[in-house]
């Protein structure tokens, strides 16, 4: 007896149960892919002794050269700067500023007190001096550090900038080792200056040279002193972690999105060969030598509770005590008051005269008589994710999916554009349809996909605006109203759901065809006739490219809902 078609009920019935199995497997694909981390405790703060940020020391009523106090002078050079695992050579540029009069004189005795100074403290018979590290980016010897390079060295330093030793690497592939010994290689350049105190030269990093300064203290083994900026303390997956998390929720993104930060720094990219996310950035004896650290209470980077508490208790262990933390009221990461987009911001109030200060104070061996730990309140608002990982399987998984999205995507647009040519020439001919789908088949087929890839269109498109508004605020400026970056997320939900109500649907009308052609039976019964009203088109359509299109478009569908799923969007 042939097979009768589904009434409404029972095709409603079917449809029900296909979607909550395929809800079921994007949902727990979702929680499969998830990765839990603990961002807790919420709101750390550590009450400094002082709201004023200034240093001093006890000089014996001697008066201590300043920021100002001579006049500065440049001179240009160039440094070959040597990869040590590749053998490669950077010519690179570099300035070294001093006060005036010294480097043509050879004695310090010569240096040019500035305009407006009568009388300026005498310099002992060899400068102490410093070298500035950069931090992300491709800064130059001419395009960074010019007014805390000339502030030092108008204190009685040697300064020396030099371009970015990059080679032939990038921002995801940064020689750390490799840069640390090309900035020592500038150091053992200052103490070959006749009028350099080999014994005093000490280092300025910042943000992430501050992962580079560690190797350079422990390749050197003579860093006099240093200076960092907006330290970021811990390895880049943690770190990075930290802050975007953090930067996603003040721009006001739904929790969804910040969810995604987990996963994305759960990825092991040492199977690209990328192996800087992890490497150790925890060095102890790295904070065995004086260390001034600064801060801005508007950075929103830098893990600092959690930052100046480690680099503490690595001081400490190390037997070092001669640590001063400074915190900045509305400086940013770069201790710069304003939006880093727009050119000519300045340093926040007092930070220049403050590390000179400093600088000279600790390079001449007295004892600091202003508190440790001082200026604005340092504040945290979420935990470093510590416990991030690299996560081999769901990398590869996640790659994956990914990539066969892309190459079904790519077979499906060649399979339109054939389709399209072929209809057109069979217009020509007097001939039937290219693909030959039925009205209802077309239907859902096409809905199905125009929801499914305009999901991933909004996804993609909120995750830009998420980025874009992070860039804004890490260069200072303040966040807008959230808007697309908080509803985008539960509106890709809610249509995420509805397409696979819809892919149900198709799949339920892919059955009841196969039941009707008697193919879809119970283990152990004959095979039916068709049913009467089956004519002798195949389940999916009429011709060989409309089957293979139709096939590659659900194909395509499921891949862009497993690259939704595995990003989240299944979370309820």
């Amino acid at each position: 007896m042939p097979a009768k078609p589904w009434n409404f009920g029972q095709r409603f019935a079917v449809t029900c149960i296909v979607f909550v199995l395929l809800m079921g497997m994007f949902i727990g694909l979702s929680n499969i892919t998830s990765i839990d981390t603990d961002l807790g405790p919420l709101d750390q703060s550590i009450s400094t002794v002082s709201n004023d940020t200034a240093v001093s020391f006890d000089s014996a009523d001697t008066t201590l050269p300043a920021t100002g106090t001579y006049e500065v002078e440049t001179i240009s050079d160039y440094i070959d700067l040597v990869q040590p695992s590749t053998g490669a050579v950077q010519h690179a540029h570099i300035l070294v500023r001093m006060p005036k009069g010294v480097a043509e004189s050879g004695t310090t005795t010569s240096a040019q007190p500035a305009e407006g100074v009568s009388s300026a403290p005498s310099l002992p018979s060899k400068l102490p001096a410093a070298v500035y590290m950069h931090g992300a980016g491709y800064g130059t010897a001419d395009n960074s550090f010019g007014d805390v390079a000339t502030d030092l060295a108008s204190a009685g330093f040697v300064t020396l900038t030099v371009d970015k030793p990059v080679w032939g690497t990038n921002d995801m592939t940064r020689d750390y080792p490799g840069s640390a010994h090309a900035y020592d290689q500038c150091v053992q350049y200052l103490r070959d200056l006749a009028y350099v105190d080999s014994s005093h030269v000490g280092i300025y990093a910042t943000s992430e040279s501050c992962w580079i300064a560690p190797y350079v203290i422990r390749e050197d083994g003579n860093i006099a002193f240093q200076v960092l900026l907006s330290p970021l303390v811990f390895n880049p997956r943690n770190a990075l972690g930290f802050f975007v998390t953090q930067d996603f929720a003040i721009v006001g993104a739904n929790p969804g999105y910040q969810r995604i930060v987990e996963r994305v720094f759960s990825a092991d990219i040492m199977m690209f060969g990328l192996s800087n996310v992890d490497f150790d950035a925890l060095l102890p004896q790295s904070y065995s030598i004086p260390t001034f650290v600064a801060y801005g209470s508007k950075d929103v980077m830098t893990p600092q509770v959690q930052g100046v508490t480690t680099i503490l208790s690595m001081a400490h262990a190390s037997g070092n005590w001669d640590v001063t933390i400074r915190n900045y009221p509305i400086g940013n990461h770069v201790l710069r008051l304003g939006d880093e987009a727009e050119e000519g911001t300045v340093l926040v109030d007092h930070y220049e005269s403050d590390f000179v200060d400093w600088a000279v104070g600790t390079t001449r061996g007295l004892k600091q008589t202003t508190p440790r730990v001082a200026g604005a309140t340092i504040r945290q608002s979420i935990a470093v994710p510590t416990e991030l990982t690299a996560h081999r399987g769901a990398t590869i998984y996640g790659v994956t999916i990914h990539a066969l999205q892309i190459i079904a995507l790519l077979v499906l647009i060649v399979c339109l554009v054939i389709a399209a040519i072929k209809h057109v020439a069979n217009r020509r001919n007097g001939k039937g349809k290219a693909l030959g789908y039925s009205r209802d088949f077309r239907r859902l087929l096409l809905v199905s996909f125009v929801c499914t890839f305009g999901s991933l269109l909004l996804f993609f498109a909120a995750m830009g605006q998420n980025v874009y508004r992070l860039v804004k605020l890490v260069w200072g400026s303040a966040p807008t109203a959230p808007g697309m970056i908080w509803w985008s997320w539960y509106a890709i939900q809610v249509v995420c759901a509805i397409i696979v109500f819809v892919w149900a649907r198709v799949f339920t009308s892919g059955l009841e065809v196969l039941r009707l052609h008697g193919i879809l039976r119970r283990p152990g019964t004959p095979r039916r006739p068709k049913a009467p009203e089956v004519h002798d088109e195949t389940p999916f359509a009429l011709t060989t490219l409309g089957r293979v299109t139709a096939v590659t478009c659900m194909v395509e569908i499921l891949l862009i809902l497993l690259v939704l799923a595995f990003w989240g969007l299944f979370l309820y």
